[in-house]
């Protein structure tokens, strides 16, 4: 007997692959025997995470063409092109029995390729403003997943909420502690890490008086690692600094706020987790998404938001010490936080392909 197969399409971010993952693995369980595999970029870090999850990753031409250079986006659309056919290729060989595109730049060729080829199709937005990929698929895919309702809108008025897939362990993770001591956890992260963790030094001066109630766990992202060190050990401040936070669950476990930028991911995460939470938009996402998924936890009572043209070390240390000096409204925020995970995401998402195949 053949062995089935399913192409999850797309990555590029650990934000746009974790979610795919957890579809995967949600698959799986109800089938075992069904083979996964994956589409994507090619990536090393994507290639990493797919492959410490047991899959297998066919890399495609892929390139944006949202917020660059007419000559970059020229070099996208050809490699978008290029990366359709190599599709079309490999969805020969493959026969899946379904296709489904979780965002990112290999995620438009092999979606469209399966719709030309009438393979049936999910595409699955994370994030409140759909990219400009999915928006395009909506009226032909066979299924919208939406991760906030409002997206509805902006995709034909199509789409079934869900939620957006998130591994199970972040949803087993417990109330924030409340130990007299405010619990930060900074998450530079890789993309646009720097103007956070700019902000955070120059905050400190401003927390110096307030420091030993303080505890900072701090990923700067790559080669900020020292100066940001070197900046909490002059301030005398007890911090954890490292460059790549290994254990993202125990972090958020021991947090009770979280300074972070606002992709699909990281949101979702709060609200699976229930914390509290000041969100920097990172500026230069496509289409601004990441503003819109900030406002939808700000506006449910769940985050701050700071946009990076006002974020300044002043800003942050007087909306930390207004935290500290209210820890209730921090207990609020993670309720409200909470009020937003959808823990039955990647369920819901298997029942959508299971209704596709069928």
């Amino acid at each position: 007997m053949a062995v089935e197969t399913i192409v999850i399409a797309g990555g590029g971010t650990g934000g746009h692959l974790y979610p795919g993952i957890a579809i995967a693995q949600e698959l799986q369980r109800r089938r075992p025997a069904l083979s996964i595999v994956f589409a994507g970029a090619g990536r090393p870090l994507e290639r990493r995470i797919v492959e410490e999850h047991g899959y297998t990753l066919l890399a495609i031409a892929s390139g944006g063409v949202v917020g660059t250079s007419i000559g970059k986006r020229i070099r996208g659309v050809l490699r978008a092109a290029l990366g359709f056919f190599e599709a079309m290729h490999n969805l020969r060989k493959l026969n899946p029995k379904a296709v489904i595109g979780v965002g990112g730049y290999a995620s438009g060729p092999t979606v469209a390729a399966a719709v030309i080829m009438r393979i049936p199709t999910l595409i699955q937005e994370q994030n409140y403003y759909p990219g400009l990929t999915n928006r395009l698929l909506a009226s032909w895919v066979s299924r919208v997943a939406i991760s906030f309702e409002e997206s509805r809108a902006l995709l034909g008025g199509r789409g079934v909420l869900t939620g957006n897939p998130i591994r199970g362990e972040f949803h087993a993770i417990g109330p924030a502690p409340r130990s007299g001591t405010l619990r930060v956890f900074v998450v530079g992260g890789s993309q646009g890490s720097r103007a956070i963790n700019d902000a955070v030094i120059e905050a400190l001066p401003h927390l110096a008086s307030r420091r030993a109630a303080m505890r900072f766990l701090h990923g700067t992202g790559p080669g900020d690692l020292e100066r940001v060190r070197d900046a909490y050990a002059a301030g005398g401040f007890d911090a954890d600094v490292s460059d790549y936070i290994t254990d993202i669950q125990a972090a958020y476990a021991g947090a009770e706020v979280v300074v972070a930028r606002a992709g699909a991911g990281t949101v979702s995460e709060l609200a699976a987790c229930g914390r509290a939470s000041i969100l920097v938009p990172l500026p230069t996402a496509a289409h601004d998404h990441q503003r819109y998924n900030a406002r939808k936890l700000e506006e449910t009572g769940a985050a701050i938001m700071l946009e990076e043209k006002v974020l300044s070390g002043a800003a942050l240390a007087g909306t930390l010490i207004s935290l500290m000096n209210d820890p209730e409204r921090v207990a609020a925020m993670a309720r409200a936080a909470a009020t937003l995970s959808s823990p039955r995401a990647a369920a819901r998402i298997a029942d959508l392909v299971d209704e596709m195949v069928a």
